[in-house]
């Protein structure tokens, strides 16, 4: 199997004409006989030749490579920041990087991934929106390597960082059974999201450890903005028998579920899975499983640099959390509701 990319000189060599001929064909210029642009095609396509759109902005004499970053929401801090992780490994050493959303949708992902393959990319870091990355092994036989962050991709062997978010979700709610609460509300993504179904699994392990039951009623999964999220806390709140306390599984759902608590000046407790910037602002006491972002955006880069450098075999990486309260607990808040 060949180990590396084909080049403009494998398909003129194959295709029994000069460099300059296949030049003319990939680049649609005239001077190439019918019969010649259909053979050096052919070679084209069962080379699996891509051309490289970005060798012509590279310095004369120096060689460069970009990464592909593929994240879910730009507008993210969590993802801003593991950018910036990645660029202080790959900037200095001349690895520039192209950042593109796939907006939670599988199908821009995929299409967002075969682009940078068509531009010669020569490394992708991806939170995996799909459930099949098959289709990029093609490409990966051809040199391309792949970084998996934040969550585990499928289909293909690669190199995986991840947030030990089980842990760091039963950390905050067993923070939460320990001020007192047995109805506590959770708030997250829809559940084909791996993250998700590890922090919702690391909720239902910390109350089954307490001895508390799981309830269905308190678990609002698909909220995505903080306007929604607010919405979903509302419900919650106004329903017959409303929770004492909130787990959020992101930064986004929990600035949604403290904003509807100022709304209604209420005092509860709240824990949310990421840090925010502003945690320290807060008028309202907050606890959030934190972490360093850059540090997962560096640990991807340095095992993308290393598997660009010859290593072969997959690693995966575990980065773990911590658990940070701001403010003081409205832990007795718990004791009046239940009494009510």
């Amino acid at each position: 199997m060949n180990s590396r990319r084909p080049t403009m000189r494998d398909v003129a060599r194959e295709a029994g004409v000069a460099l300059k001929t296949v030049s003319r064909v990939v680049n649609n210029e005239t001077g190439v006989s019918p019969q010649t642009v259909e053979r050096v095609t052919e070679v084209i396509h069962r080379l699996g030749f891509r051309r490289n759109d970005m060798a012509s902005k590279l310095r004369a004499g120096r060689s460069a490579a970009s990464i592909g970053l593929i994240i879910e929401d730009l507008g993210n801090p969590f993802y801003t920041t593991i950018a910036r992780g990645i660029e202080t490994v790959t900037y200095p050493r001349e690895q520039f990087l192209v950042t593109a959303s796939s907006e939670e949708s599988a199908e821009r992902e995929r299409a967002i991934l075969l682009e940078l393959c068509q531009r010669r990319v020569n490394g992708m870091i991806i939170v995996p929106t799909g459930l099949d990355h098959s289709f990029l092994q093609h490409e990966i036989d051809l040199g391309l390597e792949v970084v998996f962050l934040d969550r585990p991709g499928a289909g293909i062997s690669a190199d995986t960082v991840l947030l030990d978010n089980l842990a760091g979700a039963m950390s905050a709610t067993e923070h939460l059974l320990s001020l007192g609460h047995r109805r506590i509300a959770v708030l997250g993504h829809d559940e084909t999201i791996w993250t998700m179904r590890e922090r919702h699994a690391g909720y239902r392990a910390a109350l089954a450890r307490a001895e508390v039951a799981y309830d269905e009623s308190l678990i609002m999964l698909g909220p995505l903005t903080p306007d929604e999220a607010q919405r979903a806390t509302a419900e919650l709140l106004d329903g017959a028998n409303p929770p004492t306390a909130f787990f959020a599984c992101n930064n986004r759902m929990t600035v949604g579920v403290l904003s509807e608590l100022r709304h209604r000046q209420e005092s509860i407790d709240v824990a949310g899975f990421d840090p925010i910037e502003t945690a320290t602002l807060f008028s309202h006491p907050v606890t959030l499983v934190t972490y360093d972002a850059a540090e997962l955006g560096r640990r991807a880069a340095h095992l993308l640099v290393e598997r660009l450098e010859g290593r072969r075999t997959p690693q995966q990486v575990v980065v773990p959390t911590t658990l940070v309260t701001y403010g003081q607990s409205a832990g007795s808040n718990a004791k009046r509701r239940r009494r009510a």
